[in-house]
């Protein structure tokens, strides 16, 4: 993300997991672990919007990890369906946390679905702010959440159709934010996700 970034690998579930961090300036608030979109469609650790989340969290003054799932640039292992980028997700968490440091978590797409399960595993108590980027909830199973989720969600968004994030929020009355005239990556505008995170932050 730029030149302060850490890179390390840490022992996961299937082997070998890579791993980004990024510090803020000053005391940490807490840590951030973020999650890429769909491995098998370019999804990366690098993504611009997942970039763009973790410079949201380092600028709130946390410290943020991203990853790449298993068979994802140097993680080893493969395709899971889902099942396992769950257990990759869950192993950074459980490596990076220390024990009574606030806990975020974040994904997009395919990410954001990953997300959700991680926090389910972990309890609404545990996690002290969610936030899912057009989640994957036209293709994937998408977990229940707390009320205090951040939803945003592009509203011409070609891949998963803001309908569908709809349907899934409904029983939950969960609130979601759309952003008019976007497509799924955001592309120029990036700086108003950003915005809109860190005002979720706040």
């Amino acid at each position: 993300m730029n030149s302060q970034t850490a890179k390390e690998t840490i022992s996961g579930p299937a082997g070998s997991i890579e791993c980004a961090l990024d510090q803020p300036v000053g005391t940490p608030v807490g840590l951030a672990v973020i999650a890429h979109p769909h491995p098998l469609h370019g999804g990366t650790m690098d993504n611009k919007v997942v970039q763009t989340l973790a410079r949201a969290f380092v600028q709130a003054g946390w410290r943020s990890v991203r990853f790449n799932f298993r068979g994802i640039g140097a993680s080893e292992g493969r395709w899971d369906e889902g099942r396992g980028e769950i257990d990759d997700m869950a192993a950074v968490i459980a490596h990076y946390h220390r024990g009574g440091e606030a806990l975020a978590l974040a994904g997009f797409s395919f990410g954001a679905y990953v997300t959700s399960h991680a926090a389910a595993r972990l309890g609404p108590e545990q996690v002290r702010h969610l936030v899912l980027v057009g989640p994957a909830t036209g293709n994937f199973t998408v977990a229940p959440v707390p009320a205090h989720t951040l939803v945003i969600h592009g509203e011409q968004d070609d891949v998963v159709p803001l309908a569908a994030t709809f349907d899934w929020a409904r029983p939950q009355n969960l609130p979601v934010v759309v952003v008019p005239g976007v497509g799924h990556f955001f592309h120029g505008q990036l700086p108003l996700l950003k915005h809109l995170v860190l005002r979720g932050l706040a």
